[in-house]
């Protein structure tokens, strides 16, 4: 991995990719790459304004590029049920589950999750069982479940899975990101048994300059905590564009292997591609089944071809 950069990246032609939360930040940058090397790119959108300036922007930026903007709505299983059985396509080769939220005030999704578990692991487990099929349509289809660092604050509470007895929004966010890799693990295991063609692995940024960061304090109108953050991201985060090396390198390098979590080389903050330490209660069985069962309750969606 040593050194690896967007030039590594191998041919994409005739590969379809869908990239959730692609209107900015690592999202944009991992579709806009992708495209680069030829794949056909759907830009998994909440906004459609936002989705539509930046599919402007990444036709500017790789002309020729075959790219599309879909509204998806992580939050809204309703919606996420509309944008699977609307792709137009019989195979998707790559799915980057990448959108997310981070460390918002108390709030719920559409059908009642708390916001961030919601989003960043319920909103991607069923769009990553609706998409089953045309992943199994691929040979050597790959899923790309974005985590981060900031698992380690905390595991998956599934006693209490919305925080509805007391709510933390850090604690929340580490919460969906262990969530996130447990996913990831758990559906390893499946697919070694049932459809060992199929990749699912995991990657993390590091600490790059995102929107992420200000999007919660912004929101509340904390502009000293949104003036602290834009500074120490100026000062200590690296480019989106090295953030989004290790989420491309799980994507497309040859030889990912399952449940591999990649993340930056240095102290998983920046660097180039590399392994990456993770949490030990991310790679428990036991709470990896018991995660996905409660994960098909509360969306309804059942990985049949998974289960037997």
């Amino acid at each position: 991995m040593a050194g690896w950069s967007v030039r590594d990246i191998p041919g994409q032609d005739g590969r379809v990719a869908v990239v959730t939360g692609a209107n900015s930040g690592l999202g944009y940058v991992v579709a806009r790459e992708l495209a680069r090397r030829g794949a056909r790119v759907v830009l998994a959108c909440r906004s459609e304004r936002r989705g539509s300036e930046a599919l402007a922007r990444l036709g500017a930026e790789v002309p020729g590029a075959r790219a599309e903007m879909r509204r998806l709505d992580l939050a809204d299983l309703g919606s996420v049920r509309e944008f699977a059985g609307g792709l137009p396509y019989g195979h998707v080769d790559l799915l980057v589950n990448n959108a997310g939220v981070m460390a918002l005030p108390y709030g719920t999704t559409a059908d009642g999750f708390e916001t961030q578990f919601g989003t960043n692991h319920l909103g991607h487990f069923a769009l990553t069982g609706l998409l089953l099929p045309a992943l199994f349509a691929a040979p050597g289809a790959r899923v790309v479940t974005v985590s981060s660092p900031l698992h380690a604050l905390a595991n998956v509470d599934l006693r209490d899975p919305h925080a509805t007895r007391r709510y933390h929004r850090w604690t929340a966010y580490a919460r969906s990101k262990s969530a996130n890799l447990l996913f990831t693990h758990e559906l390893a295991r499946r697919l070694a048994e049932h459809a060992p063609d199929v990749v699912a692995a995991a990657a993390h940024p590091g600490y790059a300059a995102t929107n992420l960061q200000t999007a919660g304090p912004s929101a509340e109108g904390r502009r000293a905590v949104v003036w602290l953050v834009r500074g120490a991201n100026r000062l200590f985060a690296q480019p989106v564009e090295a953030g989004a090396l290790p989420v491309l390198y799980a994507a497309t390098a040859p030889g990912v292997r399952p449940d591999s979590f990649t993340g930056p080389s240095f102290a998983m903050w920046r660097g180039a591609p590399a392994p990456s330490w993770r949490a030990p209660w991310t790679l428990d069985d036991t709470m990896g089944e018991r995660l996905w069962a409660a994960s098909e309750r509360m969306t309804g969606v059942t990985y049949e071809a998974l289960n037997g």
